[in-house]
């Protein structure tokens, strides 16, 4: 005795793709932080390690950017925002904020 075969039904496939824009977050250098103010927050608040972290200070310090991370934007903004409220630099008297940072679209 042979089992039943059962029939499913036909499911059409899309052939495309739907992508989800991505973007990166961006932090701005500045004179009013120090190399220890960026490496703690950005372990703090991306979790990065010590020598991410350094890494990220050197290259906004050199160039003035660094890039991040690339991600949706909700992600991005809530990244942005959780830098430009992470505080002043206690290191730094003249230090009167957070650092700048920006979302813009990856390429």
């Amino acid at each position: 005795m042979s089992s039943p075969t059962i029939e499913l039904p036909e499911v059409e496939s899309i052939g495309r793709e739907e992508h989800v824009p991505l973007f990166r977050v961006v932090l701005l250098d500045d004179d009013e932080h120090t190399y220890d103010y960026v490496i703690e927050m950005l372990q703090k608040l991306f979790v990065f390690s010590r020598d991410q972290a350094f890494r990220h200070a050197v290259e906004v310090d050199t160039y003035g950017r660094t890039v991040l991370m690339t991600c949706e934007l909700a992600e991005a903004e809530f990244a942005r925002d959780q830098i430009h409220g992470y505080g002043a630099d206690w290191r730094m008297p003249r230090s009167r904020g957070s650092m700048s940072a920006l979302v813009e679209p990856a390429p």
